[in-house]
Formats: structure tokens, C-alpha cells, sequence
């Protein structure tokens, strides 16, 4: 499995295409905005996109899935159904950043821990992380180490918890008993910023090391 990192919004979110190398089959992971940027690297790649996966239902993670959804004619999938309060509020969300609305939308399929999702010919198992919101899902390629971890945890920082129903407690719950647990070699993409391993932010991440 190959991977391409596309920071949109003004957030700079990373919106993540994974593919298999064999096939070229794609998703689109938390496409937040700017699809002009999305659909440029999924036609330069020669991909062809499957479906869309979401983590968590904040805006900045979610806010182009209608209008690609539509492009490509697939399937959105995801996050966890307790971020189903999110969904339906995109609206609010506009406005308390500031930004113009977002085309609603609606989940084909909500996702639950253990979910497995294929990819051509590599495969994404689901892990339900809440604590920033509380149906925060992370996908990850155990065969590559590799995972898109969202809002959940950060180069030397964890998500936030202080938006409607975010929970510290769960999140350093998540981050240890179901994240780092998985192995210190995972390479991880995070929803903003640089990616890192598990490992090293076991180790030194103020947040959640030892």
C-alpha cells in the first residue's frame, strides 16, 4: 500500500489517499475541503477511488466528502455513528469557524472497531478511538505498520477535548490501551502536521510517554 499526504483548508488537514500498488484501487481519507486539490492527485496517480473514509466528524476532516462523494460516484464510510451529532450539524460548525457552508451528507455506512475495509489488494482494520470526539475511528495497514490516526494523536501533542462531548480521559485511554499497544515501529499520519511512529511518542510525547 502507497500513500500520498494532501494538506487542504486553511487547518492544513491531512487528507490522506491510500492505494494499492497492484491495482491502483484508492480511498480518500477525511477529505476536508479544496476537492480541486484531492481530484488533481487522485488524476495524477491514475488512481481509481473506491470510497471515502471519514475519522471523525469535524468539518475540517469532513467538509468535501459530499461534493467528491458525488465526482466519483462512491461511497462515504464512517466515522463511528456516535459522531452522527456532528454530521448533522455541519452547519453550526460553519459558522462557529467562520467558514461558508458545506454540502450536508450523510454516511453510506458507519464503521465500528474490528471493521475491515479492502483496498485492491491491501486491507484497513478500523480502531475506535474516542476522546477528541467520541467516534473517533482510526484506519490502519498492519501489513505496512502504517496508520491514519486523524485528530487522535500528534507529533509531541494529542487532540483536542475540549469541543462538544470530547473526553481527556478517553483519549489517553485510547492513545495507550489501543493505539500504542499495536507496536513501536507504526508509522502514523495525524490529522495536522508531521507524521511520527508510535515508538517515539511513547517515549517522548509529554502527553502519553512512559
Amino acid at each position: 500500500m502507497d500513500f500520498r499526504i494532501l494538506p487542504v483548508t486553511p487547518f492544513q488537514q491531512n487528507c490522506t489517499l491510500f492505494w494499492c500498488q497492484h491495482t491502483g484501487r484508492a480511498v480518500i481519507i477525511d477529505p476536508g475541503g479544496e476537492p480541486h486539490i484531492i481530484e488533481a492527485a487522485i488524476t495524477e496517480l491514475s488512481l481509481t477511488p473506491e470510497r471515502i473514509l471519514l475519522t471523525h466528524g469535524h468539518l475540517d476532516h469532513v467538509g468535501a466528502s459530499a461534493e467528491i462523494a458525488r465526482r466519483y460516484a462512491i461511497p462515504i464510510m464512517g466515522p463511528h455513528r456516535a459522531d452522527a451529532f456532528l454530521i448533522d450539524a455541519l452547519d453550526v460548525q460553519s459558522r462557529m469557524f467562520g467558514l461558508p457552508p458545506v454540502e450536508a451528507f450523510q454516511p453510506d455506512t458507519w464503521l465500528v472497531a474490528g471493521d475491515q475495509i479492502q483496498v485492491g489488494n491491501a486491507q484497513l482494520d478500523v480502531v475506535h478511538c474516542p476522546g477528541h470526539t467520541p467516534g473517533h475511528i482510526v484506519f490502519l495497514n498492519a501489513a505496512e505498520r502504517l496508520a491514519q490516526v486523524g485528530d487522535v494523536l500528534f507529533q509531541g501533542s494529542i487532540g483536542r477535548t475540549d469541543f462538544p462531548r470530547g473526553n481527556h480521559g478517553d483519549l489517553i485511554d485510547s492513545i495507550k490501551q489501543r493505539l500504542f499497544p499495536l507496536g513501536d515501529d507504526i508509522r502514523f499520519i495525524p490529522g495536522h502536521g508531521p507524521m511520527s511512529t508510535f515508538g517515539d511518542e511513547r517515549r517522548d510525547n509529554p502527553f502519553v510517554r512512559d
